[in-house]
């Protein structure tokens, strides 16, 4: 017995060494995040993300659908190499992308961004070289991250290329869509943040990809989607820990609008900040769900304004509305207000 508890006090005292290592920026699993890099990361974060509300999917195979891009009012419209392409057709897609980005981006009112192919395909170089040798897009998304290491191998192949084109600044959203990917989705996060601190992708959020991780479980989807509940709120955690957005599941009935309001109400309810949405049909009703009310937007600005006023006058907490105010109800006012700014700048 005595052996067996120095065993179990030397295997914890490990992992807390393993812990203060991480801490500290010391190597960990291949990658490194130091406090350098999350005060890079957060003085970046002062210019704000663009608002993603309502994201939707186009296949770049689809010329007719391409050439509809510049009338669409999505918050982010993705032109899909991935899974809304044929493997037959992906050549095409890349084709198409890099002959269409560069009319799309002076038309279209909506941030652009090109979904490639996972790491695990195999092909996602033959996308990476047809997007990086034309016009970039503003955003690049990488599905399907189920580990640390795919993060190391994408961001080694791809940050001296982008080096080299001097490009400026794109955005750069994540993938998670299954088991694994969730079991590991700190480890993928942190190893993110590590290597867009020095690169010129900026890591912006993540995506929870439904479909495939029930695939990955074992499950079929249900009308109200309870077998996902665990993975939505962990990956709104972990998103909002790290100062990222989190981009919710697909509504698969396009036609069903109440059932989408309802799921969207749902989702920023939880905490995400936007949707994936798979008709342009989808798009004002997702934006509507995800952007705060105009009531909303006053008692955020009045209680604001209170605040100050009981700042300047040397009290503490204070009754705003028939509530006690602190720190927490500040905060959610202050992002109301963050997020209506947002929207307004970019025109949304």
């Amino acid at each position: 017995m005595a052996s067996m508890r120095i065993a179990c006090a030397c295997t914890r005292l490990l992992r807390r060494q393993n812990q203060l290592k991480f801490i500290t920026g010391e190597r960990h699993k291949g990658y490194e995040i130091s406090n350098q890099d999350l005060n890079k990361r957060n003085r970046s974060l002062i210019q704000g993300f663009n608002p993603r509300r309502a994201v939707l999917y186009v296949p770049a195979s689809d010329e007719k659908k391409l050439k509809k891009v510049s009338s669409i009012r999505a918050d982010c419209i993705v032109l899909d190499c991935e899974d809304g392409v044929a493997i037959n057709r992906k050549k095409e897609a890349r084709d198409n992308i890099a002959q269409y980005l560069p009319d799309l981006l002076q038309a279209s009112v909506s941030e652009l961004c090109v979904r490639i192919n996972s790491i695990s395909s195999g092909i996602y170089k033959e996308d990476c070289e047809a997007v990086f040798n034309g016009v970039l897009p503003p955003a690049l998304m990488l599905p399907k991250v189920e580990n640390w290491q795919e993060i190391d191998e994408f961001f080694k192949y791809c940050a001296p290329i982008l080096k080299r084109k001097n490009s400026n600044l794109m955005s750069f959203i994540i993938f998670i869509e299954s088991a694994l990917g969730l079991v590991n989705l700190k480890e993928i996060i942190e190893s993110t943040i590590s290597y867009s601190a020095t690169s010129r992708l900026r890591f912006e959020g993540i995506v929870f990809g439904s479909d495939d991780y029930c695939a990955s479980i074992g499950v079929e989807r249900s009308e109200n989607s309870i077998e996902l509940l665990y993975a939505r709120q962990k990956i709104v955690a972990h998103a909002k820990a790290y100062n990222l957005q989190a981009i919710d599941m697909v509504y698969i009935n396009y036609k069903d609008n109440a059932g989408l309001q309802a799921q969207s109400i749902e989702g920023s309810a939880l905490g995400f900040t936007g949707k994936q949405v798979i008709h342009p049909s989808q798009v004002p009703i997702v934006q509507g769900a995800f952007s705060p009310s105009d009531d909303r937007v006053k008692w955020a600005l009045e209680l604001i304004e209170a605040f100050d006023k009981h700042q300047n006058e040397g009290t503490g907490a204070f009754n705003f509305h028939g509530r006690m105010i602190d720190m927490p109800l500040l905060k959610q006012a202050k992002s109301i207000v963050q997020m209506t700014q947002s929207l307004k700048s970019t025109g949304s």
